[in-house]
């Protein structure tokens, strides 16, 4: 049987090197499986509420059964970090309720704010495309997010 690193590590796509989907996974999972520090600048980028969702669920009861999972990276235009970190804390948790949400994790860079990471698993791709047409993607994500990025990236990926 292959370890849960194994079933984990991620086919390559173009859009993302291999090193750097390594990278952000084993930050993901560090972030995953260790408490979130109390500090209130962390509370202010979503701390409590990425602590609350590690609570609920094991890393073995996210990856059980396979899923879709999709890495994106986004960059927000100059000046509108704030503003797009501001709209993904009011968007987090209603994301990490939907239905045949496994994982929904987002973080953003320490060494430039305007970058944040998206690592999320769905059951399947009809759960991945309710995601899309939810109430709450549609406001915060295509509404409001969307226009205030230089740049969005994303990959799909299948659990081995």
């Amino acid at each position: 049987m292959r370890s849960t690193h194994q079933r984990l590590v991620p086919r390559v796509h173009e859009a993302f090197s291999r090193r750097s989907v390594i990278r952000a996974f084993g930050a993901v999972l560090a972030i995953y499986l260790s408490p979130w520090a109390a500090s209130s600048q962390a509370q202010q980028q979503g701390a409590r509420t990425m602590n609350h969702y590690a609570t609920q669920k094991s890393l073995s009861d996210a990856v059980d059964g396979g899923g879709l999972l999709v890495v994106a990276q986004w960059e927000a235009k100059p000046g509108e970090a704030e503003k797009v970190a501001a709209i993904l804390d009011r968007f987090l948790p209603e994301a990490q309720r939907e239905d045949g949400v496994k994982l929904f994790l987002i973080s953003r860079a320490r060494d430039n704010p305007a970058q944040f990471l998206f690592y999320e698993l769905f059951r399947d791709e009809a759960a991945f495309k309710a995601h899309q047409e939810s109430a709450h993607f549609k406001t915060w994500i295509a509404g409001e997010a969307l226009p205030l990025l230089a740049k969005r990236e994303r990959a799909q990926y299948a659990l081995m």
